[in-house]
């Protein structure tokens, strides 16, 4: 078995005994790639003391042969996935199981429940495995700095392509196709290309609208690769910007910097959130940051850690955050300057490197 994988499942267990819990039901499957290497789109993690079995179909025979060596596999076959798994654990005496009620439906909690019997006592416990990706190891940093890599290559491209009469749908569709040229599986999300006030949305899907002439341009997208997420986003203006733009865009440079400056092993994510925050309060401007001022990326395009108001978490080496504050301003549109970052015991260090000057196309 790989050995960061073998490492991770050795926190697991660790966590498990402060728990009081036997073993961890996983189904989310981040974490059964996290803790397995599996990547099929059906299976059901069990971890315990001193065994990983890993419930799939025969769809995943071969792929869970090649991609999880280490893990025994059970090949179920008909019905409800978590019937096999209930089925199976029902065979073991008294095992408390310690399961995330976030992550089952309803309906799969009740066939667990009623396949595994009275005999399995269960903990719920949120965030397990969540908690341990916040804090990332060597082979998954090199993994995200290469996704912002290619995310920054393509914003770059991007951003060259910005110009009146081609539309938000043009500039995404641009976005995915260059991205799987540079070698990504994918994009984190669907990119946001928002113009006028549109921008204004901080989460506007891209729309058939044509970019028109002295407005603002918000661009936010993110790669995959190798499975690991980056993010980022600029913000332009084609045309002459106005003054008080201008005095926009460098006030919310102004916060991602005042962030960025607060990012250290020890500090709480809910400092590094205020320190963006008063900035933009000092600036007159507080009320139009209307999200948090960041969050962990990885495997997922949102982790732990949360860098929002009043969030106690402190932020460990090996973090890997976006700092992305904004301003949103109905009817004019909205400025937004995001960069993925790596905690490390001494500050903080920027990988993606796409220019954040305020650009007039």
């Amino acid at each position: 078995m790989e050995k960061s994988i073998a490492n991770r499942l050795k926190r697991v267990r660790d966590a498990l005994e402060t728990e009081s819990a036997d073993a961890l039901l996983e189904t989310h499957p981040p974490n059964i790639y996290y803790l397995s290497g599996f990547t099929g789109d059906a299976g059901i993690l069990l971890v315990q003391p001193t065994s990983v079995t890993l419930f799939t179909d025969g769809r995943f025979t071969i792929q869970a042969k090649e991609e999880a060596p280490g893990v025994r596999a059970h090949i179920h076959r008909g019905g409800p996935l978590v019937g096999s798994v209930g089925a199976y654990l029902r065979r073991k005496n008294r095992i408390r199981v310690a399961v995330s009620p976030t992550r089952l439906s309803l309906a799969s909690w009740t066939i667990l429940k009623k396949a595994a019997g009275k005999g399995v006592r269960w903990v719920a416990s949120d965030g397990i495995v969540d908690r341990l990706r916040a804090v990332k190891d060597a082979a998954e940093i090199d993994r995200i700095r290469d996704a912002a890599r290619v995310g920054s290559e393509v914003m770059e491209e991007t951003i060259h392509l910005v110009r009146p009469g081609v539309t938000e749908l043009d500039l995404a569709a641009e976005i995915g196709y260059r991205m799987r040229r540079k070698g990504a599986s994918g994009e984190s999300f669907e990119a946001i290309v928002a113009a006028g006030p549109r921008s204004a949305l901080p989460h506007a899907r891209p729309t058939s609208r044509q970019i028109g002439r002295n407005e603002l341009v918000v661009l936010d997208l993110g790669a995959i690769l190798r499975r690991y997420c980056s993010d980022l986003t600029r913000t332009v203006y084609v045309g002459r910007a106005p003054g008080r733009v201008r005095r926009w865009y460098q006030a919310v440079l102004g916060a991602q910097a005042a962030a960025r400056a607060a990012v250290r092993a020890g500090v709480t994510a809910g400092e590094v959130d205020a320190a963006a925050r008063n900035l933009l309060q000092r600036k007159g401007l507080g009320r139009y940051f209307v999200h948090s001022t960041g969050h962990g990326i990885g495997l997922e395009i949102h982790e732990d850690p949360k860098l929002a108001r009043g969030q106690k978490g402190l932020l460990e080496p090996g973090n890997v955050i976006t700092l992305e504050p904004g301003v949103y301003i109905e009817g004019v549109g909205g400025i937004r300057i995001e960069d993925d970052i790596l905690v490390t015991p001494r500050g903080a260090e920027v990988l993606t490197t796409a220019p954040r000057e305020f650009l007039e196309i």
